[in-house]
């Protein structure tokens, strides 16, 4: 099941991801891109997972119903005491709280996302060569939203490493993961590379296994 509505991102934040998620994976030929397969959705939900009881994290089972038995994917399941702490640090941070930082402080996905998109729309003027000029507030460039896709493209590729790598990689998971938690829209993510996707109960043909159908 797809997320309903948005819980982490508002619209302009929004805007400016989808942007950059078309930025990781493009449209491209059969491949409909990032964007329209519903990565936006996919890292909304993620970030917001525990605005939803109970949390989006761990989808149910054992079958999603596409290939027989009961959707059980649509269905999410509940978190252990200790799943949940676990995955707060991870999504939300450690914010000071002693209990979540066992093993020191962690930097949640939450505020790299904040501080990445923050990044590419806040670039200041730094072009100042003068005492005076430095001494005055640097000038805001304009906003992301509102460069041409050269400078869009700059802004992502100079955004810091973090960001870029943790986007990727939810980028990734929302196109080709199962799309109940978002992403794969109508399953053209896994069209687009010929995966016949989750096939249980019924399974594989030996002809599948085998690599020539």
């Amino acid at each position: 099941m797809m997320a309903t509505r948005r819980v982490f991102f508002d619209d302009h934040d929004a805007a400016i991801l989808t942007v950059v998620v078309d930025w990781f994976v493009p449209a491209a030929g059969a491949h409909p891109g990032a964007a329209a397969l519903g990565a936006l959705d996919y890292i909304d939900a993620l970030l917001g997972a525990f605005s939803f009881d109970p949390p989006r994290v761990w989808a149910g089972g054992p079958f999603s119903g596409r290939f027989g038995g009961d959707p059980g994917f649509a269905s999410f399941t509940e978190l252990s005491a200790l799943e949940a702490l676990a995955w707060r640090t991870r999504i939300e941070g450690s914010q000071g709280r002693s209990e979540r930082e066992w093993n020191g402080p962690v930097r949640g996905w939450q505020e790299i996302y904040r501080d990445g998109i923050a990044r590419l729309d806040h670039t200041a003027d730094t072009d100042a060569d003068t005492d005076a000029d430095a001494a005055a507030p640097a000038a805001p460039s304009r906003g992301f939203m509102q460069c041409d896709a050269t400078e869009q493209d700059a802004r992502i590729a100079a955004a810091p490493r973090e960001f870029r790598e943790l986007c990727y990689a939810h980028v990734c998971e929302a196109c080709y993961g199962a799309p109940e938690y978002g992403g794969n829209r109508d399953l053209g993510g896994w069209r687009a590379i010929e995966f016949p996707g989750d096939v249980q109960p019924r399974g594989y043909t030996d002809i599948e296994v085998s690599g020539r159908a």
